[in-house]
């Protein structure tokens, strides 16, 4: 089946997904570590196989050093929430769909069997929405990173309000998304992003107080997830 928005070279996505009856899809530290891990191999030309890999001995930390061929597509951001998943791409001769499927066949073959279960993992496939201006692609930036502060404070969105510093203190011990390696020290993930990609109004962005402005400025059609 095509979709509705196909993918074109050199423009950018935001792909997301959840679990099935808006299941957990990370239970535990190590299943986040391993969908991140699989955000880095399977963006590759080549085939991944990380089970022989971890068979050998390998940690996360030296798969994430995994030398790669070619690289899919560029990744700008990224969060991992317990029952969800987003990624801001840029689309690479087509290869979104083909990566796409790499990370979820394989993370979801690891889940099942991780924790007996059977049948599907996520929502139908993955989806996806066109980023086709600046201040979406603004929003979507500081949405993302963003996308924690549910877990601290559920209703802040109506509200409007968002407790700065009690958030930054939280995304200090919140390592599953990309947040870390654009306001806080570099890391092992960061291998993950191809952070020159960003628009240069992005990267003038520092920190929580300034996604937030961001994400209340160009405030957008919002993914509920």
């Amino acid at each position: 089946m095509l979709r509705k928005t196909p993918f074109v070279s050199e423009e950018f996505y935001h792909i997301y997904n959840r679990g099935t009856d808006k299941r957990k899809i990370f239970m535990n530290a190590h299943d986040y570590n391993r969908f991140m891990t699989l955000l880095y191999l399977c963006n590759d030309t080549n085939p991944v196989n990380i089970e022989a890999e971890i068979r050998k001995g390998r940690s996360f930390t030296e798969l994430m050093n995994t030398k790669r061929d070619k690289p899919l597509i560029d990744i700008a951001a990224y969060c991992l929430m317990p029952n969800h998943f987003h990624i801001l791409i840029k689309e690479l001769d087509r290869n979104t769909a083909v990566f796409m499927k790499k990370l979820l066949t394989a993370y979801s073959m690891y889940f099942n069997s991780k924790h007996k279960r059977t049948g599907a993992l996520f929502e139908g496939r993955f989806k996806s929405r066109h980023v086709d201006d600046e201040a979406y692609f603004h929003y979507l930036f500081a949405y993302i990173h963003l996308n924690p502060a549910k877990l601290v404070e559920p209703l802040w969105k109506e509200k409007g309000v968002l407790n700065t510093k009690k958030f930054t203190n939280f995304m200090l011990t919140y390592p599953y998304s990309s947040y870390h390696d654009y306001f806080q020290n570099g890391r092992k993930e960061s291998v993950i992003l191809s952070k020159n990609i960003l628009p240069d109004y992005i990267q003038d962005i520092d920190g929580i107080s300034e996604l937030i402005t961001s994400f209340h400025e160009s405030k957008e059609e919002e993914v509920e997830m």
